[in-house]
């Protein structure tokens, strides 16, 4: 079938649009040619910043999922962000790799065990999102998502279900209960769908997905386990990638990935619809006998599309961007001077920094970046900043005053490091009460410094139960009663130290 065509540069010549020939000689061909008019159909996700790639802060811990932008955590228990500029996950509790879609992903929990031993049942973890756009009433959507599992023990079979609400307010819920469970005990939330998902052996990720179909206008959703207390004697716990929820407009040109990227087998594919007549594209240019709903083979890296046409109509997907993955590791190890390291065929012997690419698993390139040190050939400079009155323990002695000092110390390699210690003194007094009564003076809550020395700092502060009631950077009271709080602030040097300080103040008025 053909697609209409607006005008022709040369008279009596058209542009035929699937056939990869530039019909009318207008160095335009197919896609590129404005005489093939067809309706692009963005298969958006709702679910914004959908694969946890768009960061304020690189994660340094877990229950940080406030550095990915958009995402809110639902529950008091709170859900992790993994991400590999920073924090890579529980050690424990290893995620497959490579992630699915880039370096981000979020792992939670479906019940744990207090430091009594005692198991919560109830302890639920779900990460939030309001959508771009609202969910209508019955209208079609498809959920799709990956979850990794991590052996059949830790992540043994879930029902992954996912709730809805009809504001943006009502996230997050049960604030303060970590008991509260599932986002429906809340009137303010209804379960839209689950679907029982299993890892089998496990350091797996499965590709799944939830059909929905809500009968109210949703806004935001959460994410996470079902609503069923847990009974596992073990520890349990999950990781999540690549969050879609698409309508069904969008739904028939939603583009799959079939095996990883760096495969050679790699291609694409669409849902499959007997009545749909297919072709695809690589950079708007038709790939002749490509009329299925699946590639049959990798046609290398580019911009991929697929017209779909039904009857009268002519509809064709945004461009798909593919590039095959590079992953970048970094790495520092010390050998001993009469001792060498192999990376890739080299063998070296020399301090400096050292860059190899590598293939990886699935094929991919793995640049290999490596720091390697030779003890004895030079010195390591370690920067470290104390407060007055502390002190610093270094080699085999202590140390207080500001100033450099050099040691031989034993490394755990069995040979000697040598290394210069720098060691400055900061200041910063933190008030141990304040009044926020507007008369200009102590109204806010917040660490003195000198503005040369930090770059940054955060603070939280807690009541005497601790419950967190304040996250930022000054505390201005919230207007509450006078009473006495707790704070952990920590603080990020200019030198790249940083600190935490903790200790309690109280409010007077």
């Amino acid at each position: 079938m053909l697609v209409f065509f607006i005008h022709s540069s040369i008279s009596g010549q058209v542009e035929i649009c699937d056939n990869g020939v530039d019909d009318d000689n207008d160095n335009l061909i197919d896609l590129n040619d404005e005489d093939c008019v067809c309706q692009v159909v963005a298969s958006t996700s709702l679910i914004p910043n959908a694969s946890f790639e768009d960061l304020n802060c690189c994660p340094e811990n877990k229950s940080q999922l406030y550095c990915a932008n958009d995402w809110i955590q639902a529950s008091t228990p709170t859900t992790d962000l993994i991400h590999l500029c920073g924090w890579t996950g529980i050690s424990e509790y290893p995620p497959p790799r490579p992630f699915p879609d880039g370096e981000g992903i979020i792992g939670f929990r479906d019940g744990r065990f207090s430091s009594s031993d005692t198991l919560d049942a109830y302890w639920k973890e779900y990460a939030g999102a309001c959508l771009i756009n609202p969910m209508q009433t019955n209208t079609f959507y498809r959920f799709k998502f990956d979850i990794g599992f991590v052996d059949p023990v830790i992540s043994p079979p879930i029902n992954v279900s996912l709730f809805g609400t009809s504001s943006c307010d009502h996230l997050p819920f049960g604030l303060g209960n970590a008991a509260f469970g599932c986002p429906s005990n809340s009137p303010d939330w209804i379960k839209l769908g689950e679907v029982l998902v299993s890892g089998g052996a496990g350091d797996t990720w499965v590709n799944t997905f939830i059909d929905v179909t809500p009968d109210a206008d949703i806004h935001a959703v959460a994410i996470g386990p079902d609503c069923d207390p847990v009974s596992n004697s073990n520890i349990i716990y999950y990781y999540f990638d690549n969050l879609q929820l698409i309508d069904l407009a969008a739904f028939d040109l939603q583009m799959t990935e079939q095996l990883h990227p760096c495969s050679q087998d790699f291609t694409l594919s669409v849902p499959a619809n007997a009545d749909f007549e297919y072709q695809w594209y690589l950079s708007g240019v038709a790939l002749i006998g490509e009329t299925n709903a699946q590639l049959s083979q990798n046609y290398g890296e580019g911009q991929y599309q697929v017209r779909i046409l039904a009857g009268s109509s002519c509809r064709v997907s945004t461009a798909y961007d593919y590039i095959k993955p590079e992953f970048f590791t970094s790495d520092t190890v010390v050998i001993c001077s009469d001792e060498s390291y192999t990376l890739g065929n080299r063998d070296l012997t020399t301090s400096g920094f050292y860059i190899d690419t590598l293939l990886s698993q699935n094929n991919c390139d793995s640049i290999v970046s490596l720091n390697l040190k030779v003890n004895g050939q030079s010195f390591d400079t370690i920067e470290v900043s104390i407060a007055p009155g502390e002190s610093f323990e270094f080699g085999a002695n202590r140390f207080s005053e500001e100033g450099e000092y050099v040691a031989a110390i034993p490394s755990s390699i069995g040979c000697d490091s040598l290394f210069l210690l720098k060691l400055i003194h900061y200041n910063i007094f933190i008030p141990n009460i304040f009044s926020p009564n507007n008369d200009g003076i102590n109204d806010t809550f917040f660490p003195l410094s000198t503005s040369s020395e930090v770059r940054s700092y955060t603070m939280k502060i807690y009541n005497r139960w601790g419950n967190l009631i304040f996250e930022g950077d000054q505390w201005d009271g919230s207007n509450l009663p006078p009473d006495v709080f707790i704070y952990i602030i920590h603080v990020d040097f200019i030198n790249s130290s940083s600190n935490v300080f903790s200790g309690s103040f109280t409010l007077v008025r």
